[in-house]
């Protein structure tokens, strides 16, 4: 290998052996990816070794490298800090990327201006250096949210005038007369009164409440007091919106805690990192990030949220909650103390009430990623390229509209569920889910079970309760499964497209088997679901010689669907197999007490609804219940009262 017409070799004999940050080129020069290192000779020696090691992103992206240039740092402070904003400024494609997404805006407070204003910005823009403050991102629905809050708490200005150009220029509008701006348009309010509103309103932007409210209750009070109680009137409207907005959020501390708590899971496709904010011990907000899963580890993706996402936050909290421990949390804590000026610490709790923040911040993680998924990512056109791709695959390019998937669980012979979702246009469409419990006498055949659930749902392609002819069907399982359910289709003489859905050693969503035994892998052979990697379009265990590739945007999006698909098929599945578990369980446990056959199991249902509340009943209750001897109540207190039995 050589770089810029020497061999790499040479290059790397001049690199010393020192902090500082390397960035790798390709043939055409561009920057593919940014890294720091202690010390850089040894860090680029172990790119270019023979036999490097990496995961399957690492080795894709060495093979790309045909330059590299190093920039030497004073320490591994400012590596990491130079590495951060390089990141930043050049987007490589191989480093992970907290991406600005115009889906999440924010609120930008221009501070750098004599009179601020209070804006939506898609993205941090390079007034943030001269004093604009930056808060989000938010969702576009919470933003509006936070926005119309904003402007029923505080007199702030919302018209388009340039000041301090227009002041004196025309009347004040309206919001000056009903109280909601201070009209420093007017020329008799001072620029600080105003920048104080301002500086107030980055304190609420920030989650510091307490010292509003009391700024607000002590202006009331004092305008009574001066009998303008008009003007008294309006704090106290403002003072109840500020105490019904904190009512409604989440007191998670009876401290007066501040803290980020990060959140991160994965799917197999997709993690996603969300990050609770608690300020003054309350959830003051949330936000969610999401990242494919190329291979790399859960530890790099929280080091490089922490490198990315705090140097732009309005405020760096005291205290960090992590779900992993990084492998050098002294240099990130190090690095944090430097941007906040003052403590910061990085913590991992494994009890008590800072794990259940852990627990509550992976629960949010969780929930979003599904959204996400089901949602087909981030925007629409991404989903309908999704359903025309999987349109070509496995429809023979005819419109999908409806697709119908098949999924079976089964706790051994007795509890076996069937379980049939519906997506319409890429998405679910919930009220037309259907459950199927299996044949109990037919031996244990997952083939033979979804047959079962097959017939079942064709002999009522007539029904409208069950919505309209699918376009395709997808069964969960392999080549196998799909062989099984062809053959249901052929014995009706129906022509419904149909694939399987397979899922590789760790249970991922990996690719699609359609109906001619054809199978579409939709990660590369180390298991990656990049979105840098194109793929060959195909095929495993087929004589076909396509040799087109499969673009990583689309197999992404293909993959995100019929992972939302599966996950969803699964876990409605699994939800019937869980209720008839939990059915049978409650049946066995009162039928097996003397006297206490299916009519009475009913009538005891019916009057206490669950079995922790049978067994806390008294004696005398039981025997109250309808249908119930007081022999038969006697033996169901005994059962759960053995202690008593003597």
């Amino acid at each position: 290998m050589t770089c810029s017409g020497q061999p790499i070799d040479a290059r790397l004999d001049l690199v010393p052996q020192s902090p500082g940050v390397y960035l790798m080129k390709d043939t055409s020069g561009s920057i593919i990816y940014v890294g720091k290192a202690l010390n850089l000779r040894n860090r680029l020696r172990s790119y270019f070794t023979a036999n490097p090691q990496g995961s399957a992103k690492v080795l894709a992206m060495i093979s790309r490298i045909t330059d590299f240039e190093t920039i030497i740092c004073a320490n591994e402070i400012e590596a990491l800090m130079l590495e951060s904003t390089l990141i930043k400024k050049h987007q490589p494609q191989y480093n992970i990327l907290l991406r600005d997404d115009r889906d999440y805006p924010y609120i930008r407070v221009t501070m750098n201006e004599s009179y601020p204003r209070v804006l939506k910005a898609y993205r941090i823009g390079e007034d943030r250096k001269a004093g604009a403050r930056y808060y989000g991102p938010y969702l576009s629905g919470s933003l509006k949210q936070a926005l119309a809050v904003l402007r029923s708490i505080f007199p702030m200005k919302t018209c388009r005038r340039v000041l301090p150009r227009d002041i004196g220029r025309e009347r004040p509008c309206l919001n000056y007369y009903i109280g909601r701006c201070i009209g420093p348009c007017r020329g008799d309010v001072p620029m600080q009164a105003y920048r104080d509103v301002m500086e107030t309103i980055c304190r609420f932007l920030e989650g510091r409440y307490m010292g509003i409210l009391e700024t607000l209750r002590h202006d009331m009070n004092e305008a009574a007091e001066a009998m303008q109680f008009e003007t008294a009137a309006l704090y106290r409207d403002r003072l109840q919106t500020l105490e019904k907005l904190m009512a409604r959020q989440t007191v998670v501390s009876s401290k007066e805690t501040d803290s980020d708590v990060i959140g991160l899971v994965g799917n197999g496709n997709e993690y996603c990192l969300i990050r609770l904010e608690i300020r003054e011990g309350r959830l003051n907000g949330s936000a969610a990030y999401f990242f494919p899963d190329d291979g790399q580890g859960r530890d790099d993706l929280v080091q490089a949220f922490l490198a990315q996402h705090y140097p732009d936050a309005a405020l760096i909290p005291p205290e960090i909650l992590l779900p992993i421990r990084l492998e050098r949390p002294d240099l990130m804590v190090e690095w944090l103390r430097e941007l906040r000026g003052a403590r910061v610490e990085l913590h991992m709790p494994q009890r008590g009430l800072k794990k259940e923040w852990l627990d509550m911040a992976e629960k949010n993680a969780r929930e979003s990623l599904h959204r996400h998924t089901l949602l087909g990512g981030s925007g629409q056109t991404a989903l309908q390229e999704a359903v025309r791709l999987l349109s070509d695959l496995a429809a023979a390019g005819n419109p999908v509209h409806r697709i119908e998937a098949i999924d079976i669980s089964n706790t051994g012979e007795h509890d076996r569920a069937g379980s049939l979702v519906v997506f319409q246009d890429g998405k679910p469409l919930r009220q037309q889910y259907r459950h199927f419990r299996l044949n109990k006498e037919q031996e244990i055949d997952d083939y033979a079970a979804m047959q079962e659930v097959l017939r079942r749902r064709l002999a009522r392609l007539e029904d409208s309760e069950f919505g309209s002819i699918p376009d395709l069907i997808l069964l969960d399982g392999g080549k196998g499964h799909v062989s099984a359910g062809q053959s249901v289709l052929n014995e009706l003489g129906l022509a419904i497209p149909m694939a399987g859905m397979v899922k590789d050693q760790r249970h991922r969503t990996r690719g699609l088997v359609t109906a001619d035994g054809t199978v579409i892998e939709l990660r590369d052979p180390a298991g990656s679901a990049s979105e840098s990697t194109d793929l060959p379009l195909l095929l495993a265990d087929s004589s076909n010689d396509q040799t087109d590739l499969l673009s990583a945007p689309r197999r992404m999006s293909l993959l995100r669907l019929l992972t939302a698909v599966q996950d969803e098929a699964h876990r409605f599945a699994g939800s019937y197999r869980k209720k008839l578990q939990n059915k049978r369980a409650t049946r066995f446990t009162l039928e097996g007490i003397k006297g206490i056959g299916p009519a009475r199991r009913r009538a005891l249902l019916e009057q206490f609804q669950t079995i922790r509340a049978i067994s806390e009943a008294t004696l005398e209750t039981l025997a109250d219940t309808p249908g119930l001897s007081h022999d038969a109540a006697e033996n169901v207190y005994r059962h759960f009262h053995p202690e008593e039995n003597s």
